[in-house]
């Protein structure tokens, strides 16, 4: 069977890294003097081990919730003799100045800083002990690295101890004394998003070899200083850099270009058009361009071909075809055109391989892609497209769309634009129409994305987001290797008294589902996270509002579920005052046939425990489970769940009934008479994992009514769902249960007749098993309550 998408396995390097990281003490290192971390003695890592165990320890912290940050982790590379790092990326304010410095002795090739701005201009001095190897150095975003953190800047090898006890905002004299100088290797240089207050000029001017230069979001006073470059830059970015004849004529200089950007955020911050002359010129100097990009800008209607006299046919990349006018002078393709937020992405023939655009999905998906890292105002609005694009219309490279919406999520945690679009995207990307071609792998990579993002995020749209998008998912199964952490996150948004009524239903129904069919260790672990506390808490705020909705009957049902089997949810129940609230319930809402089943369901869980039923054995309960015999409510459950109550408890017999009203007897009667009631044909709306609540009031002679319920039970669900229970009653050994009941004196004569037809369904379903109702099976597993 073919792979699905997504589905390929991580490499064996990949693996072992991700396990030394989360067990450094157990593989690595020892603890050393202070707590402190220590690289063993007999280690010795070449640079292709070291530099994957930081870039993987990097996005372990900023992706992975249960990781734990190790404080001394970069000491471990501080001696180049045992371990050797060249190439290494940093990002968000994770990143301190004391980590750098623990480095400063290794010989950086490269060194990527981004969004890192915790740094201050002590890393300034860090970098120029990588000033003889380094090759390439990024240091977009880091906003405060050209700002002294309180006082004179230490040189790299000074002590740092106390150094983090001071905020960003106390940075506030910009560093003077530092450039390039002695950088001779350095060859590929980002400095986006550089202070005004730095002169961009001064500081490149001792370099002398760059061949790539990113200056996004640069105020240059001027540009005539690029030209320094001409004869060696081969990729220049100024992403919004003001357009300008000066800038224009600077850039037509510099003709070994490869990559050229001029783009902008966008047109409505565009002062300059981009003219057919610009365009032109562009063309025509810069031979050698392979990519381009001109996202953003206002263009001038006569760059292209009225669409009258456009080549005839499909869409074509053959320069003489183009549609742009100034493109017809291409000797070849470009490799990467950005036409992002421009009209020129509507045209037909377009010469390059690859667009950025908002025409088609394709224009759309590259260019996520291509703005992800450094300009998530971009990414954001392509992924909003997106959006739209699986919402009403049908994504065609599903795959690729959710890699990359799963890498802008990871890449922008801490952005709440991204979380937004993305999560409404995955949401899409996720539902019925696409599940069959996504592997579990990539599905589990959706899973932890969108847990992040509930983890970052309390704001309404990222919550409902997430909480929409995990209803995509088959629960439990799918959540099951995160469950701990689901509940938490579900459980803290139904902590606030007043939350959004929106999200507070579905995270509801999703705490539902989470406990609705795992093992009872699961229940017992969500049950001590407050899951009880929580859900009784909803129930309380409904009835002071006097409203029977969703939230309050789901919030039932999850109860019903999370005691089944569980002594100590059950005890929690009653601890909290779950009766109270249920009796007013009863007296609020009379007629809500669902709210009843789902209480005595419940209720019928905390009668299973030998240990709770005296609390349920007071005069008030017992008019009330008795009084609800009557009931015709959601066809037979009410009554059904009243009746198994009332059997667990006269199961111990007549001593233990110490009240006077109502008479033991008496209620007993009723029991009977609502069990002769019953149709034994009726289909349920109740799931049973296991027989062994009900097999426990047969072979005994305390309480005929008990062992009545118990056998009607049972012949119910094994003529109605053969299927499903025969085998289940065999396995847990009912019928040599049932055998017994037909030896016993003290059981009545048509308890006896109906254990009889209970064995006799048994008997038939082994003989022929594929007589079977399914369209019954199926209604049974789709409903609320588990059992």
């Amino acid at each position: 069977m073919a792979a699905k998408a997504g589905d390929n396995p991580d490499s064996l390097m990949t693996l072992a890294t991700v396990f030394c990281l989360r067990n450094l003490r157990k593989t690595m290192c020892y603890q050393g003097l202070r707590n402190k971390l220590c690289l063993r003695s007999d280690i010795f890592l070449p640079s292709e081990i070291c530099d994957k165990l930081v870039n993987t320890y990097m996005e372990l912290v900023h992706t992975d919730s249960n990781f734990e940050p190790e404080e001394s982790f970069f000491q471990l590379f501080s001696d180049p003799r045992s371990t050797r790092l060249t190439r290494v990326q940093l990002r968000e304010d994770f990143v301190r100045d004391r980590d750098l410095e623990a480095i400063r002795k290794q010989d950086l090739i490269e060194l990527h800083l981004t969004y890192c701005n915790s740094l201050s201009s002590r890393s300034l001095k860090t970098l120029t002990c990588f000033r003889e190897t380094l090759v390439s150095l990024c240091l977009f975003g880091c906003n405060h690295i050209f700002y002294r953190k309180g006082g004179a800047p230490l040189a790299c090898n000074e002590d740092t101890e106390d150094e983090e006890e001071e905020s960003p905002a106390s940075r506030q004299a910009i560093e003077t004394d530092f450039n390039f100088q002695g950088f001779n290797r350095l060859r590929l240089l980002n400095l986006g998003g550089l202070p005004d207050e730095v002169d961009a000029e001064t500081l490149l001017k001792p370099l002398k070899s760059l061949t790539s230069l990113d200056l996004s979001n640069v105020q240059l006073l001027g540009t005539a200083f690029l030209t320094q470059w001409k004869d060696r830059l081969a990729s220049l970015v100024l992403y919004n850099v003001d357009l300008s004849e000066e800038l224009v004529s600077t850039v037509v200089e510099i003709v070994h270009l490869r990559h050229l950007d001029i783009s902008r955020e966008s047109r409505r911050t565009s002062k300059c058009k981009m003219t057919r002359k610009i365009l032109t010129a562009i063309v025509q100097r810069l031979v050698n361009l392979v990519s381009l990009d001109i996202s953003g800008h206002v263009m001038l209607d006569n760059c292209t071909v009225p669409h009258f006299e456009e080549a005839m046919g499909r869409p074509s990349i053959e320069p003489c075809k183009s549609s742009i006018y100034p493109f017809q002078e291409l000797k070849r393709p470009l490799q990467f055109l950005g036409l992002y937020d421009t009209t020129l992405c509507n045209v037909t023939h377009i010469p390059a391989y690859k667009v950025t655009g908002s025409k088609n999905e394709d224009q759309v998906l590259n260019a996520i892609e291509a703005y992800t890292e450094f300009r998530p105002e971009l990414a954001h609005r392509a992924i909003n497209q997106l959006f739209d694009i699986a919402r009403i219309q049908h994504c065609s490279q599903l795959l690729r769309a959710l890699q990359l919406v799963i890498a802008a999520l990871k890449c922008h945690k801490y952005d709440k634009s991204i979380q937004v679009t993305g999560s409404a995207a995955l949401y899409y990307l996720t539902n019925t129409e696409y599940r069959s071609d996504q592997s579990v792998r990539l599905r589990r990579e959706v899973i932890q994305v969108v847990l992040n993002g509930m983890e970052q995020y309390q704001e309404v749209t990222v919550q409902r987001n997430c909480c929409l998008t995990l209803c995509n998912f088959s629960i439990p199964e799918e959540l099951e290797f995160q469950y701990s952490r689901v509940n938490q996150l579900l459980l803290k948004i139904l902590e606030p008294a007043r939350q959004d009524e929106s999200i507070q239903r579905i995270a509801v129904h999703l705490c539902n589902a989470l406990v609705c069919q795992v093992d009872n260790h699961h229940k017992e672990a969500v049950g001590k996270m407050g899951f009880v506390k929580t859900m009784l808490n909803l129930i309380q705020k409904k009835l002071q509002d006097r409203m029977c909705d969703q939230v309050m009957e789901f919030s039932w049902s999850a109860l019903w579920n999370i005691t089944d089997e569980t002594p100590d949810n059950c005890q929690m129940f009653l601890n909290c005052r779950g009766m109270s609230l249920f009796l007013e319930c009863l007296q609020e809402f009379p007629d809500k046939q669902e709210l009843h089943r789902n209480m005595l369901g419940l209720l019928g869980n905390v009668a299973e425990v030998k240990a709770l039923r005296p609390q349920l054995l007071t005069p008030q309960f017992i008019t009330v489970f008795s009084n609800l015999l009557d009931s015709k409510a959601d066809g037979i459950e009410v009554s059904y769940n009243a009746c198994g109550v009332l059997s667990h408890i006269m199961f111990d017999g007549p001593e233990v009934w110490s009240m006077e009203e109502p008479r033991r007897d008496t209620v007993m009667d009723k029991m009977w008479d609502a069990i002769q009631s019953w149709d034994v044909s009726s289909r349920r709306n109740i799931n049973y994992r296991s027989f062994e609540p009900i097999l426990r009031l047969l072979p005994q002679s305390i309480s005929p009514v008990s062992q009545h319920w118990a056998t009607w039970a049972l012949f119910n669900l094994v003529s109605v769902y053969p299927s499903k229970y025969c085998p289940l009653l065999i396995k847990e050994g009912g019928i040599s249960l049932l055998e017994k009941v037909l030896k016993l004196d003290s059981s009545q004569p048509e308890t006896k007749d109906m254990a009889s037809k209970v064995m006799g369904q048994c008997e038939n379903f082994k003989e022929d098993p594929m007589e079977t109702n399914h369209g019954q099976e199926e209604e049974i597993m789709s409903t609320a309550g588990c059992q």
